[in-house]
This record gives structure tokens, C-alpha cells and sequence, in this order.
């Protein structure tokens, strides 16, 4: 189903404004803030005269990401940027940009993951490109990807990739079981039980208690709604119809032995799982296909359909991952970084580039996915899988999901409760339940106004 976009009135006074001042008193945990002065009620930052050339810097962990820069650079000699590495994210980056911002300086633009930007827009950390023309560039992107960087009546960011989901399997396991991929989540589960009747080591996917975001994005493409605000205060659900439906599935999946929880996908043990046929299938995102491709002997094995659902009626796909090109606080130039990475992300030049040299995972770009993508692919068994499963998965998405200012503390607490189904039984939907009360606490830690929806 391609859903419509009903989302609520989440203003950036409902946002940010209620927190701005557990920003400025250092509540934003574990983080270096800027002090509370807020970019986006200052004066328009003017555009650079004429005849001035203007020099961006581009923090980012994409590999090679100055190639891109350099692509852009050659034909605009006016605008030039300069890209700098910095750790991924929650492994340094984040902290860098925020002691940068606090200390007044910092890039002009900056890989922030779509589920950061609201806990950098609570420390006052992205300028709202609303106010610097970025809508006008709405229609250039996916529905999906543009709703995780807009909030009402403002854009903190510019989607860069997103990680629309499928389904990889192998031909020759799913066959040997007498299955065929699933079109919904119970078809799955027959297939699951099929799997594991070909050999006691043998399963057909993983269900990583140590990692949240696969289960986050199953519940997403249940119709889950985790955060939302009402008024001055943030609204926490997730003990929903919907994801206490995904919890209770895999806890029955779990029980009945039909997942394999020793590891996640795309570890050491995984690889070699999937190279000696034990694990036959992975429901990932997009990216996925170039870390499959490293399973060693598996080239012309494996194919991609799209992502079950969990029913006939519900959506088709759902995401894991994805960053934006945002635009700091301290930018001296916002106008012109909003003309570079609007270019970087739809036109066809910088889209190729971005593939070529970074890797960059799905494309957010309507109407190019990039001529890489265009073709078939002799790895996964000759397929034209991006336009015939992504294209589509790209666009049948929850709208209406949303992250908060405590993403990460959220999967922190999810995991380790998850893990505890394992080390002493605990229900998933428990967990869940568990999880919630920590994270809501992780809220008030903030200074945010917060309750439970039920």
C-alpha cells in the first residue's frame, strides 16, 4: 500500500522549544551543546556576493567523499567544498560536531542519521534550510525520506540515503525446503519451519536480541507510531496494537526455535553461516546487497524479493539506516550548502558519484536511482532487483513514523532487555514494556515534558 501522510501538528516549538532549555544547561546527555541561542530566529544568513568564492566544509564518515566534492567543485568554481572524515556517528562524530557547535565553530554541513536530527535540533544544532528555500525541493524526494527531515514548518536536513527493505534468500535453500519467498510475515514463519527441517543447524533468518533495529523497523512497517508529541509534551506509545503484534511474533519464533538469535546479520558467524548454507534468507535494507556480496561462493545464489507483510492490506516495506546532509548551526554559508547538497542528491551527476565512490546506501531521489542500480546484477543471479523491489519498497513506507531526541538511549534500553529473553526467558512484549519506562525516564533526564500514551 503507498500510505497518505496524516502527521500531527509536531511544530518546532513543540520540538525543541520546550527543551531548549535542558539544551542550554548541558541535559542532553553525554554530549558538548551549544548554548541556547537558537540560528533559526536570527536574522537570514545573505548568500555570498557575486564575485566571492565560497569555501564548505563537509563533515562525514562516507569513504572518498572529497571525490564527490570534487565532481561539484570542477564545474562550480564559486562554491568549492572540501569534505573531512570523521568517525561514524555515536563512534565520535556526533561528539566532535557537538564540542564543535559549543565551541561556536564546526562545519557547514554534516552527516547527521535521519533518527539523530531531533536530538540535534533539541541542542540547537541544524538550520532550519526551510527558511533557505528547501521545500521547493520537496517534490525531488521520496515521501518517506523527506518526512524524516521535516518537521511542519521546517527542514533540518536534506535526505542523503535511506535503506528501503527487502527480502535476500538463497534459490537452492528455499527450494530444497519447498518453499518460495513469502509474500507476509506467517507465510515466513511456514517458510522458517521449512528451513529448519533440512538440518538441525539450519534457520532461515536471525533475530539479533543485541541490536534493536530490525525490530524497530518491523514494527514501523506494522503501522507503529513510537513518538509523537501532544501539546507541550512528548508522547510515548510503544506498547501498541502493532508492536507488541511484531513482539509477540518473534517471541513465539524464538520459542518455537525457528530464528537464529546467536548473532546478527552481517557478523563473522553470520558470513559463514550463510556460506555453508545454514542461514538462507536476511530481511535488510537496500545497503545490504553490497555486505551479501562479501559471503564468500555466493555469487549467482541469491536473489531479492520484496519485504513480506505483516498483512494483505499493510505496507509493503519498511527502513533501516539512512543519513542527511544537514546544515550546522555555526554554517557561515547555509545557502549555498543547501545548492551543493540538494545537487549532490538528485542530479544524476552527484547520485553516480555518491555510489561510486562512498557507497552511499538507497538513493531518496524520485525519479534516478543511479545507472549503477539501472542494470542487472550477475551476483544476485542476473536480477534488476533495485527497480524491481526497491524502487517500489522506496514507496511504500510509514509516513507517519518519527524518531525522538533519545533514539539512542531507546535502543540501548530495547536491547538489553531483549537480551533477557534469552538469559532468563523474559517475553518480548515485556521487554518492550520495560524498555518504555526506561526510555520515558530518558526523557524527564532531558528536561522534556513526557507520558505514555496508554
Amino acid at each position: 500500500m503507498t500510505p497518505t501522510n496524516p502527521r500531527g501538528p509536531l511544530t518546532r516549538r513543540q520540538l525543541f522549544g520546550f527543551g531548549i532549555g535542558a539544551a542550554a544547561t548541558g541535559l542532553l546527555a553525554g554530549c558538548a551543546v551549544p548554548g541556547s541561542t537558537n540560528v533559526n530566529k536570527a536574522a537570514l544568513v545573505p548568500a555570498a556576493a557575486g564575485g566571492e568564492t565560497v569555501t564548505l566544509t563537509y563533515w562525514a564518515w562516507l569513504k572518498d567523499l572529497q571525490k564527490v566534492c570534487d565532481v561539484w567543485n570542477a564545474k562550480n568554481p564559486r562554491i568549492q567544498v572540501q569534505a573531512n572524515w570523521i568517525p561514524g556517528g555515536n563512534s565520535g562524530g556526533y561528539q566532535k560536531m557537538y564540542s564543535a557547535l559549543a565551541a561556536g565553530g564546526g562545519p557547514d554541513i554534516g552527516q547527521v542519521e535521519l533518527r539523530q536530527i531531533p536530538e540535534f535540533m533539541l541542542a540547537n544544532g541544524l538550520v532550519d534550510l526551510a527558511r533557505y528555500g528547501a521545500k521547493d525541493f520537496q517534490s525531488k524526494y521520496d515521501e518517506a525520506a523527506w518526512a524524516q527531515v521535516e518537521f511542519v514548518d521546517g527542514v533540518y536536513g536534506i535526505p542523503q540515503d535511506t535503506g528501503p527493505m527487502g527480502f535476500y534468500y538463497q534459490t537452492a535453500i528455499l527450494e530444497q525446503a519447498g518453499g518460495e519467498p513469502p509474500s507476509t510475515w506467517d507465510e515466513w514463519k511456514v517458510l522458517s519451519d521449512k528451513v529448519r527441517k533440512t538440518g538441525k543447524q539450519n534457520y532461515l533468518e536471525v533475530f539479533p536480541v543485541a541490536d534493536a533495529s530490525p525490530f524497530a523497523a518491523y514494527a514501523q512497517q506494522a503501522g507503529a507510531r513510537w513518538f509523537k508529541v501532544d501539546g507541550d509534551e512528548w508522547v510515548v506509545d510503544m506498547t501498541d496494537d502493532a508492536t507488541l503484534k511484531v513482539a509477540d511474533f518473534f517471541d513465539g519464533c524464538i520459542d518455537d526455535d525457528l530464528v537464529d538469535t546467536s548473532a546478527g546479520a552481517y557478523s563473522p558467524g553470520w558470513y559463514a553461516a550463510c556460506a555453508s548454507g545454514r542461514i538462507a534468507a536476511v530481511t535488510s535494507a537496500s545497503w545490504g546487497d553490497a555486505l551479501i556480496e562479501s559471503i564468500q561462493g555466493g555469487k549467482g545464489k541469491w536473489k531479492v524479493a520484496p519485504m513480506q507483510k505483516w498483512d494483505a492490506s499493510g505496507f509493503g516495506s519498511s527502513a533501516i539506516g539512512g543519513s542527511s546532509a544537514a546544515v550546522l548551526a555555526n554554517a557561515k554559508h547555509p545557502k549555498e550548502a543547501l545548492e551543493f547538497i540538494t545537487w549532490m542528491t538528485t542530479s544524476k551527476d552527484g547520485i553516480d558519484a555518491m555510489i561510486k565512490y562512498c557507497g552511499i546506501g538507497w538513493s531518496p531521489a524520485t525519479d534516478y536511482i543511479g545507472a549503477q542500480r539501472e542494470k542487472p546484477s550477475a551476483w544476485f543471479s542476473g536480477q534488476n532487483y533495485n527497480e524491481d523491489v526497491f524502487v517500489p519498497a522506496a514507496k511504500e513506507q510509514n509516513v507517519d513514523w518519527s524518531w525522538s531526541p533519545v533514539t539512542q538511549s531507546a535502543f540501548t534500553s530495547l536491547q538489553n532487555q531483549f537480551r533477557r529473553k534469552i538469559t532468563g526467558n523474559l517475553k518480548l512484549s515485556d521487554a518492550v514494556e520495560l524498555a518504555q519506562a526506561e526510555i520515558v525516564q530518558s526523557f524527564k533526564d532531558k528536561g522534556l515534558s513526557v507520558r505514555t500514551a496508554r
